[in-house]
């Protein structure tokens, strides 16, 4: 079993204040993989402290001297690419080949994405008044990151933060802390200077609210839950700080008439069930036309029962587990609700795949017929979980698609490009895939309502963590 017990405060390894030990455990086989130390208040105000204190300097660095930095974690973290997704199927259960295609790889796209992003942006400008903006690093930034991708939420945060002058403090979740720490040994390894990044592990009841309220820490930056971050928000409202949320989704995925079946249909559960159903923004709401309902229908049904799971350990893919008992339950309740609730189970239903007794495995699930009142219809899941329901006309689509209080993704389908468009704009979404289109990096990603605001990845993900000052002089004569 590993030991993990050192946070990384002021580019070191240090150990906790008070001892306090959590098993990791391996969510196939339940068993414990490595030890963290679960952090307190004090351990986050030396981590802040160091922050503050780097911040002084690093903030006042040139874009070449932070894009060498980051050319150099690319190169480390291409070096040590397989570790990162070993690490990551070990502790969260995601198949080694979703780990190796896209778990990992989102720490290669998203710091290449950040670069080229920093190579665009322009810390100072004259505007066509004659004043001068400028683009100044936000502080000290606190960031919370969550458990389903991690790595990617990880990159999408510390780099941004790094990148643009800033220092910062990152609790990852306490369910995959091993994959944080080893972005914390390429970090330093690429030379970041001492306290520009540090990490503490820890839960969100003691780490995450002493980083929410800490007066030192001006930016906080949250992925995970609706009610977490409504947590992280009211306790950084005591110091008016700057907050940024990417939390719940539950996307509407619709299907006109037009949409070629067999293809998109197929593809839309497969998303749905990709990282065991653990993603934010899944495709979890099938809205189908009535006249091809019953088509779409036998096609999920066919390839939801082609689905397996299996041992995350080997190639293929197979469904892994979910990351912890307590997901496990939620996922199970639901899928009780939906039977309870009338919705028609095609495919799976409540318990364990037969022969996965051990391990937090759960049967790839359909329910039809599925109305918006019911809580499948309604509730993020989080688990493998698809509920189909019919709609007859494009704005009744629409009205279903936007009847929640989510509005992270949204998933049209159709060979109408014009149709596409029509609906793209009206649906109440951060970000609108048709056909398949996947995201890329680069682009913002975010959503409208209670899946959060600002925008991470690329351009608009540096500006987050910016502040702008204006500086006004006097008139120059012609």
């Amino acid at each position: 079993m590993l030991d993990k017990r050192k946070f990384y405060i002021n580019g070191e390894w240090v150990a906790p204040l008070v001892a306090n030990d959590l098993e990791v455990l391996n969510p196939a086989t339940e068993k414990p993989i490595a030890v963290i130390s679960m952090g307190t208040a004090a351990d986050i105000d030396r981590a802040v402290a160091a922050a503050k204190t780097a911040f002084a300097g690093y903030s006042q660095t040139s874009v070449e001297e932070r894009l060498a930095l980051l050319e150099k974690l690319l190169s480390i973290y291409k070096r040590r690419y397989d570790e990162m997704a070993q690490t990551i199927t070990m502790e969260l259960g995601a198949p080694i080949t979703m780990s190796t295609e896209q778990q990992a790889d989102v720490g290669v796209g998203h710091l290449q994405g950040f670069i080229d992003a920093l190579k665009r942006l322009h810390m100072r400008q004259v505007l066509p008044n004659g004043d001068v903006l400028l683009r100044e690093p936000v502080g000290v930034c606190g960031l919370i990151t969550p458990w389903n991708w991690p790595i990617n939420q990880i990159a999408l945060k510390v780099v941004p933060a790094l990148a643009t002058g800033s220092t910062c403090v990152l609790k990852p979740s306490e369910f995959t802390p091993l994959n944080a720490l080893l972005y914390a040994e390429m970090v330093h390894e690429a030379g970041f200077p001492a306290g520009t990044f540090n990490l503490v592990n820890g839960d969100g009841i003691e780490c995450g609210a002493a980083l929410s309220k800490h007066r030192d820490v001006d930016m906080m930056s949250f992925t995970g839950s609706t009610r977490a971050g409504i947590a992280v928000s009211k306790d950084a409202a005591e110091t008016v700080k700057r907050v940024t949320l990417e939390l719940g989704g539950k996307s509407p995925n619709i299907v006109f008439e037009d949409a070629d079946l067999e293809d998109r249909v197929a593809g839309s559960v497969l998303e749905c069930f990709n990282n065991s159903g653990q993603s934010c923004d899944a495709p979890t709401r099938l809205l189908v036309q009535r006249s091809v309902y019953n088509q779409a229908v036998a096609i999920a049904t066919r390839v939801g029962k082609e689905a397996t799971v299996g041992d995350p350990t080997q190639e293929g893919s197979h469904i892994g587990p979910l990351v912890s008992h307590i997901q496990f339950g939620r996922v199970q309740a639901l899928i009780e609700a939906g039977v309870a609730e009338g919705a028609k189970l095609l495919v799976g239903g409540p318990g364990k795949p037969e022969g996965f007794e051990t391990g937090y495995f759960v049967k790839p699930t359909i329910f039809a017929d599925v109305n918006n009142t019911m809580k499948i219809a309604r509730d993020e899941v989080f688990g493998p979980v698809l509920a189909i329901m019919p709609f007859d006309t494009e704005e009744e689509a629409i009205a279903i698609a936007n009847d929640t209080n989510y509005g992270l993704a949204a998933y049209v389908q159709t060979s109408d490009p014009k149709r596409a468009e029509r609906v793209a704009s009206r649906l109440r979404a951060g970000m609108v895939h048709i056909n398949g289109g996947p995201h890329r990096y680069g682009s913002p990603f975010g959503g409208y309502k209670q899946s959060g605001n600002g925008r991470e990845g690329g351009m608009f993900g540096l500006e987050d963590f910016l502040e702008v000052k204006t500086v006004h002089r006097p008139e120059v004569a012609a």
